[in-house]
């Protein structure tokens, strides 16, 4: 039990320590643009098909299912507000970013864990190149941007998934439906939902690289780092919903 408290001590230290040199090397010269806008080419439009699926079978469904229990209490024309409510302000961020911690994180861990391992790393520093600004801050800037705007566009595309979903047993015109949707919407529902994938990607893309960058010797450690990487970043999605939903009902 006690060296598993220090276990975990350590690694909270370790990475508020990468935490803090993140911040440090993000301002300082020179900055690897570059290699930035190739990581959110990496990061973003690489991950739109995944994201277009999930996004349309998660409106289509969540309408599918709720339309039996609205039938009953004769609130079938509530649909459309209630389905683009429950996807803006919970369902698509979260499911969003877990996707993302699947396919980002565990990418990120693995790349930069082989890295580590075959000593690429090691060889960056000889070549007097900061490996460190380099690879992890490229990748934690990129995952900070790209995510919350895979967010906004699974947004549009549930919402459109509810609209086939609707039409399945009734008929009505896309104008209509969006017109539905804008009406019930505020800023306030928009607003706390998008603050939060920020950190979301903030957080998946600084566990993935720290998983990787301190990955152990040995080919076996590419393979624990990519699958710490996935489980440490979806546990911290669940984790900042947790917090961000606890601070809307108090401030909002």
């Amino acid at each position: 039990m006690t060296l598993y408290l220090k276990n975990v001590f350590n690694d909270a230290g370790n990475v508020t320590q990468f935490t803090l040199r993140f911040f440090k090397e993000l301002f300082k010269p020179p900055f690897q643009f570059r290699e930035f806008i190739r990581q959110c080419y990496a990061v973003g439009y690489k991950t739109l098909p995944l994201i277009s699926i999930t996004g349309f079978i998660m409106g289509l469904v969540l309408t599918i299912q709720s339309r039996p229990t609205l039938l009953k209490f004769g609130a079938e024309s509530w649909l459309p507000s209630m389905v683009s409510l429950s996807i803006i302000r919970e369902i698509a961020p979260v499911i969003t970013a877990l996707i993302c911690a699947g396919k980002i994180a565990s990418g990120i861990g693995a790349e930069l864990g082989s890295m580590k391992v075959t000593e690429q790393i090691d060889a960056m520093e000889v070549s007097a190149i900061n490996p460190y600004k380099y690879l992890v801050v490229t990748r934690i800037l990129a995952t900070t941007l790209m995510v919350p705007l895979l967010v906004i566009f699974a947004d549009f595309i549930g919402i459109y998934g509810g609209y086939v979903g609707y039409n399945i047993h009734g008929n009505m015109t896309l104008f209509r439906y969006f017109s539905d949707v804008l009406e019930h919407l505020e800023f306030l529902d928009f607003f706390p939902a998008v603050i939060k994938t920020f950190f979301f990607g903030f957080f998946i893309g600084l566990i993935g690289s720290y998983k990787g960058f301190n990955a152990s010797n040995g080919t076996a450690s590419v393979g624990i780092a990519a699958n710490e990487a996935v489980v440490t970043a979806s546990l911290s999605v669940f984790i900042i919903d947790m917090m961000a939903v606890q601070l809307t009902d108090l401030f909002f």
